[in-house]
């Protein structure tokens, strides 16, 4: 498997995308350990924490550009110290390929 990192995200409203179920999924979530995958298998999910606002919001702005320049947008939930990152292909209402490429885009952000 290439390096998630390296990989674009594709295009997935118009083509013939289907969620993974949980056994496609484990290949990918080992490739971003951090990571859990929800009960329904829907969503992935990593909290990140920091030290006081500024380092939170920045990472915040950070992750945005990154789902701006892959057309994949995760939810976030955001607090003073932290930011818990949901990604979630809504389009197929599941776990796509590109849910794994942008976890690990803003695993490399982190590290």
């Amino acid at each position: 498997m290439t390096e998630l990192v390296d990989k674009k995200c594709q295009v997935c409203e118009y083509g013939d995308f289907k969620p993974f179920n949980l056994e496609e999924a484990k290949p990918y979530l080992q490739k971003v350990p951090d990571w859990k995958i929800s009960h329904d298998h829907k969503r992935i999910t990593r909290v990140f924490e920091f030290k006081g606002f500024y380092k939170t919001m920045a990472f915040v702005n950070a992750v945005a550009w990154i789902a701006n320049q892959e057309g994949h947008h995760p939810d976030m939930e955001v607090g003073y110290n932290r930011c818990v990152v949901n990604f979630s292909t809504h389009a197929v209402d599941g776990l796509t390929e590109n849910d794994f490429i942008c976890a690990a885009k803003v695993d490399a952000l982190f590290k």
